[in-house]
């Protein structure tokens, strides 16, 4: 029997209130894509430089240089310093309660003023996890983040968060900035070295330093070490032809996760994937803060509420 469109209406409409039938699940709008969440936590940059050589602290691509042999970044840091746009790269890992959100920092040199073939190195990558609770918000909240410094985790939560210290200690209160109309969390990035840490609020070590705003579209090579209002753009580690997808090359690796590099200290650079703290011990491998940021979580912080330890997605695990 064929029923004409009122009739079907008013015919659905008495089942419904009989309890005959099940109205079909309200479909909820998508969430926010990697990019928009990657912009909206993006960290407002604060890079030292140094007086004596300041180009070789400014942000940059791994391929600034318009190749991926990362052997000869070093050698054309001079050549290319009109190229070294400010980038930071991101990933993206989430599951049921949270999202994790990594941030990693490139330059072309790692350099000292100590020895060179003891403690410089061509190549340099070294950034932060923010961790983001799923609160029915578009964004979320953020509520912690930890950052890489030479081989050691640093772990800062902003002001509201309930996370405490559990592993270990609280270091310090993540401070924000407002930019482009939302509060988006400070970093450090000290000279020569570039270990990432909180910002305290304070001027630069010596006076001069870049403050690097994310951007939506492209970043700007900064007009000299004192430059207040450049901007860094976003690249997905997990986009074609990028970071992650060339992880078995050899260059830009020498290994796994590992930067290839021949000047200074061989090989000393590494992608997020092989991030690592010496002191953590065996049960938090290699790279977790970026492969495995909610059992990390779970580790360096108490008092979290809920905390699923079950990826949704997770495209550095297989």
């Amino acid at each position: 029997m064929k029923l004409r469109r009122s009739a079907r209406a008013a015919f659905l409409t008495v089942l419904l209130s009989a309890g005959l039938l099940t109205a079909p699940t309200q479909v909820h709008a998508a969430g926010p894509s990697d990019a928009d969440l990657a912009y909206r936590w993006a960290p407002v940059h604060h890079q030292d430089t140094s007086a004596a050589y300041p180009t070789a602290d400014y942000l940059a691509r791994v391929d600034y240089d318009e190749d991926w042999n990362t052997l000869n970044n070093w050698e054309n840091l001079d050549a290319n310093a009109g190229r070294l746009t400010g980038t930071a790269y991101y990933s993206v890992v989430e599951t049921a309660t949270h999202w994790y959100l990594t941030y990693a920092f490139y330059h072309p040199r790692d350099w000292k003023d100590y020895p060179l073939n003891l403690f410089s190195h061509e190549n340099d990558m070294e950034g932060v996890l923010e961790i983001v609770s799923k609160d029915g918000s578009t964004y979320g909240t953020l509520q912690a983040a930890v950052t890489l410094s030479h081989d050691n985790y640093y772990a800062y939560v902003p002001a509201g968060s309930a996370f405490t210290g559990n592993r270990e200690s609280v270091d310090g209160t993540l401070l924000t900035q407002t930019h482009d109309g939302a509060e988006h969390p400070t970093v450090f990035q000290e000279a020569r070295g570039h270990g990432v840490n909180n910002w305290s609020g304070g001027g630069f070590p010596g006076g001069d330093g870049i403050v690097y705003r994310p951007s939506r579209t492209t970043g700007t090579v900064p007009a000299g070490g004192n430059d207040r209002a450049a901007s860094y753009q976003l690249i997905d580690i997990f986009a074609p032809g990028g970071l992650w997808e060339r992880r078995d090359a050899k260059p830009p690796y020498a290994s796994w996760g590992t930067f290839a590099g021949d000047n200074g200290k061989d090989n000393a650079a590494h992608a997020p994937w092989a991030w690592d703290d010496t002191n953590d011990g065996g049960d938090l491998q290699a790279g977790s803060i970026a492969g495995d940021p909610a059992y990390l979580t779970a580790q360096y912080f108490t008092n979290t509420g809920p905390l699923s330890l079950s990826y949704t997605r997770n495209p550095y695990q297989p």
